[in-house]
């Protein structure tokens, strides 16, 4: 019996495609790469990845193909010249939940197998034990490829058979990413303007991070129950403290605009009689399709 590992495609060199290239050779596994800019490829072909210039042969070179382009959009654009009848497509781009479940029809309208996935971690991290890789799509397809899969992290999980959860998750938990970067880069410039370096935060900034990491378990809980009261920490709270903001931008000559449309959500929630709840209770007025009627609930209790 052979040892030798199954052939994957991977199309994408960019600094994600590379390290998946990486810890696909390292775990011996032929594989071939196609990239829009082939000069890319080069330094993968020196470290033993085969290069093809079309993506027909790239897809024709081996059953599964992974995509790491940008988009799905990128991605299906690549692959219109292929066949891809009895083959199996992996994405791990980012996109729409929309785009992901458009791309899984596309796909399976061409006689291939569709799991669409998301890498949640660095690209340095890849092959890690700890590095976390989600998919959506059918669970054959997921199991069929595990093995291989895990060489790229080891905590693989199998989110449903939909195909775009993924892509949802990946809405959802990403959602959290740029408001807590500019949160970080906002406190580095209130630091900058007394002359402080911004490394000086990061002990404390960790802390407070794992401190929110510790109420998350609460808020799912609230939210999930639809019971804004178990937190502590109410909407007045939040409303009352937004008027620190204009103190402090005058203090320290930081802009701090971007806050006016939390401050706004915070406005509204208290004069739609949600005050007194949890932070939590924002969401009955982010998730607009919930029943209304649920918060008015809410305001007579």
């Amino acid at each position: 019996m052979s040892n030798q590992k199954p052939p994957v495609t991977v199309l994408g060199a960019g600094s994600m495609g590379s390290a998946i290239v990486g810890a696909l050779l390292a775990a011996g596994h032929p594989t071939t790469v196609w990239n829009r800019s082939p000069e890319r490829v080069v330094p993968l072909v020196r470290i033993g990845a085969r290069q093809e210039m079309s993506v027909a042969d790239a897809v024709a070179a081996s059953p599964v193909t992974i995509g790491i382009l940008t988009t799905f959009r990128a991605t299906r654009e690549s692959l219109e010249g292929a066949d891809l009848n009895g083959r199996e497509v992996i994405t791990l781009n980012s996109g729409t939940p929309f785009e992901a479940r458009e791309f899984a029809q596309w796909t399976t309208q061409r006689g291939a197998r569709f799991l669409g996935g998301a890498i949640k971690n660095v690209p340095s991290a890849m092959g890690s034990p700890d590095t976390l890789l989600y998919f959506g799509g059918e669970r054959a397809v997921f199991d069929k490829h595990a093995e291989t899969l895990r060489v790229l992290g080891g905590d693989l999980v199998h989110l449903g058979d939909d195909p775009d959860l993924a892509a949802l998750y990946e809405s959802a938990v990403g959602a959290t990413l740029l408001p807590t970067l500019l949160g970080f880069l906002e406190g580095a410039a209130v630091l900058r303007a007394r002359g402080i370096d911004a490394a000086s935060m990061v002990p404390y900034s960790t802390k407070w991070l794992q401190m929110i990491e510790s109420l998350l378990p609460v808020l799912a809980g609230e939210i999930d129950d639809r019971d804004y009261t178990r937190l502590g920490s109410s909407v007045a709270l939040f409303e009352t403290a937004a008027g620190d903001d204009a103190q402090l931008a005058k203090e320290s000559g930081v802009d701090l605009s971007w806050h006016a449309p939390m401050h706004d959500l915070l406005r509204r929630a208290v004069a739609e009689g949600l005050g007194e709840q949890s932070i939590t209770a924002l969401i009955e007025l982010l998730a607009t399709s919930l029943d209304r009627e649920s918060t008015a609930q809410l305001t007579s209790q």
